[in-house]
């Protein structure tokens, strides 16, 4: 029998890893395999679930006392100042909401390459079927695949990229998405309260917040040693709710230390990070985080990632609150779309996107 063909099936001028996948080649394509310095080291010992910070979401909203709603809200601020990372349970969303928004985005990544296609992501957007952030030819490409949408407000949406397949798709993406908005809010509020300010602030500051939804598919990889499902980068969300789909193998890492950690999912819980938008608002007291994902070998994995930012119009800047003689004003005032602009225009890169805020001393 013939080997498989080693070309890659574009979209745009992209392979598409599923349909890669799928030819069984007997060698990764150039394009995916990275640099010795960025190639993961395999199999490190995922932190137990307990080490990254746990916050109890009705610990906050209901605890039985001031001193138990207390004790979660130093628990928060540890987290987003220590980890910038940490897992809400008992989060208020339906888990039959959980289970089925990750169905709908099952469903859609296994249809015919050709339905998925009829979404594409053009160039230099982060809306559509494909993947984000590819700006040159010689650019490594990470092993997964992306839908993404803007969700709110109204204006970010393009209808057009709103699949008709699978079946109440639409209706479960816009219920799911309204219920983590909430979520958002509220722990916002906490975040708030953690920092001493008051609880609506970051609600008067954002104006009527961005949110926009991403599926991430990242098939299995024969040599998972050579590539990356998704580069290094902090995200440029205020915040960024992460499901990780069930029975998945362990994909996502964060920096930590100089180290490479992977994070170990709690089932039915969701992982909050801090984005470059909270680490400017609060003069770097609570800094966003590095994190990549990592591909296995026979397992596949699928994650819906929410971002939630200001309102493009928005200027922004670090809190008078946050600034004084010993923490002084690190970044400068910008306005949230253009940094926005300037996030999905670059390809990702750790935190180099950031320094479009920073004060350059």
């Amino acid at each position: 029998m013939a080997p498989a063909p080693l070309s890659p099936i574009k979209v745009g001028h992209i392979a598409d890893v599923q349909e890669l996948r799928k030819s069984k080649p007997t060698t990764i394509p150039e394009r995916f395999v990275r640099d010795k310095t960025e190639r993961p080291t395999l199999a490190p010992a995922p932190l137990s679930p307990n080490a990254i910070p746990i916050v109890d979401f009705s610990k906050l909203t209901k605890g039985n006392n001031d001193d138990e709603v207390h004790g979660e809200i130093l628990k928060l601020a540890t987290a987003c100042e220590k980890w910038g990372f940490f897992q809400v349970i008992n989060h208020e969303i339906e888990l039959s909401l959980l289970e089925s928004t990750e169905n709908m985005a099952e469903q859609f990544f296994m249809l015919p390459l050709e339905e998925k296609q009829k979404y594409p992501m053009a160039p230099g957007t982060v809306q559509g079927y494909g993947q984000a952030f590819v700006f040159s030819e010689d650019q490594k490409l990470d092993w997964c695949n992306m839908f993404a949408l803007g969700v709110e407000p109204q204006h970010i949406r393009n209808p057009k990229l709103w699949p008709t397949k699978p079946a109440k798709f639409s209706e479960t993406i816009d219920v799911y998405s309204r219920e983590v908005r909430k979520l958002c809010n509220n722990l916002l509020k906490y975040i708030a309260i953690s920092l001493g300010l008051r609880q609506n602030v970051f609600a008067e500051m954002f104006g009527v917040a961005v949110q926009a939804i991403r599926m991430n598919y990242y098939p299995p990889c024969s040599r998972p040693d050579l590539v990356l499902g998704l580069s290094p980068h902090s995200d440029g969300s205020a915040l960024t709710v992460l499901q990780q789909g069930k029975g998945n193998s362990i994909g996502l890492q964060i920096l930590k230390d100089n180290s490479w950690v992977p994070v170990k999912p709690i089932p039915n819980a969701l992982v909050i990070n801090i984005g470059d938008t909270i680490e400017v608002l609060t003069n770097g007291k609570y800094k966003s985080v590095e994190h990549r994902a990592v591909t296995h070998k026979e397992k596949d994995r699928l994650s819906i990632v929410t971002f939630y930012a200001p309102s493009y119009e928005m200027e922004l800047g670090p809190m008078q609150e946050l600034m004084d003689e010993n923490n002084p004003c690190k970044y400068r005032r910008y306005n949230h779309g253009e940094y926005s602009k300037h996030y999905v225009t670059n390809k990702l890169q750790g935190k180099k996107t950031l320094e479009f805020a920073k004060i350059q001393t």
